[in-house]
């Protein structure tokens, strides 16, 4: 069942009241600890507690699940550290962090990948996902079967709607600290500029840069829509949050508990997608009421546009032709 927008925020006020979900019970044999860096509000943490919540109860109390958001733990270079020293047990964010790591986890960041949340699912939770989840094997890690949604990145601008890539020539767009973004808006013949989130309002706002691009939830939150007119429906990156833990507290948990906590994460996983589907149709109508006039756009003139600029072959020679393979199996040829 789909929750609206206002539950995640009263769920984020009662969870801000509350604190991170801390057991009160002596009786755990494995007490733990998630951090991400999401607000309370976010999904991801309200979907996590119930995680934590139902593993606790499944094992009884056996296992026991601290989850604290916020970057309560330390922003997401500390918490990977942490995770994997063993100072944390579990850690959740996108793979582009994860990939100073894992290479391989940013791979389904590639600008125009995914034509839909089917072609998302479909890659993430077959052949794709599965190649990822064994480069996390690779340092120590173990990564949970279905990856958490983040959501579609959209464009917005303040003086045209982004509707074909000729559109982006010259354009300055305020990107991610990531050459994944940067690469990709300089294929499109974009002007990007890497500049941290807390200081986008303003940019927008002097015109330092035109638009800026990111999933509607943080369009609605920073209230970019108080200094942009156009929203253009892109959905030009897909990213997810993977849910990794200490490959050494896997393993010593026993295997019947090892299952229980694999079906909790795995589970609410699956719910937390729903979640965020609704959220962003909720914000679609939300944000349009406060003045964005959203358009629609066809990815394709786009992957075109990559292609002839030498993007895709430039980012398969950097992930490799075993990892390319696998990638263009599951989401369709790029180059």
């Amino acid at each position: 069942m789909l929750i609206k927008r206002r539950s995640f925020l009263a769920a984020g006020t009662a969870a801000v009241a509350m604190g991170p979900f801390v057991s009160r019970a002596s009786a755990a044999e494995f007490s733990w600890k998630f951090g991400h860096g999401f607000p309370a509000s976010h999904p991801l943490h309200t979907r996590a507690l119930e995680a934590a919540e139902r593993i606790k109860k499944d094992t009884n109390g056996k296992v026991d699940i601290a989850v604290f958001p916020n970057s309560q733990l330390g922003g997401d270079s500390d918490l990977l550290a942490q995770v994997r020293s063993g100072g944390i047990e579990f850690f959740s964010t996108g793979g582009l962090i994860l990939s100073t790591l894992v290479p391989v986890a940013s791979i389904n960041g590639m600008g125009f990948a995914f034509k839909d949340y089917d072609a998302v699912w479909k890659a993430m939770d077959g052949d794709l996902g599965g190649y990822i989840r064994k480069g996390f094997e690779k340092v120590g890690l173990y990564a949970f079967d279905r990856i958490w949604d983040n959501g579609f990145r959209q464009i917005t601008t303040r003086t045209k709607p982004i509707t074909k890539p000729e559109d982006l020539a010259n354009f300055k767009i305020r990107v991610p600290v990531s050459p994944v973004y940067v690469s990709l808006f300089k294929a499109l013949g974009g002007a990007p500029t890497s500049i941290n989130l807390g200081e986008v309002y303003t940019a927008l706002q002097t015109g330092v840069v035109d638009g800026q691009e990111n999933p509607l939830v943080v369009a609605d939150t920073a209230k970019f829509y108080e200094v942009q007119k156009f929203c253009s429906v892109t959905n030009h990156v897909w990213d997810g949050s993977w849910i990794v833990t200490n490959g050494r507290a896997w393993r010593s948990l026993p295997e019947d508990l090892r299952q229980i906590v694999s079906r909790g994460f795995n589970e609410a996983g699956l719910t937390q997608r729903q979640d965020i589907a609704s959220l962003n149709a909720a914000l679609r109508d939300s944000l349009s009421q406060k003045g964005l006039a959203f358009n629609q756009t066809d990815p394709e003139p786009f992957r075109a546009a990559l292609r002839k600029a030498g993007f895709y072959a430039e980012w398969k020679a950097k992930y490799g032709e075993e990892a390319w393979t696998v990638f263009e199996k599951s989401v369709g040829a790029l180059t």
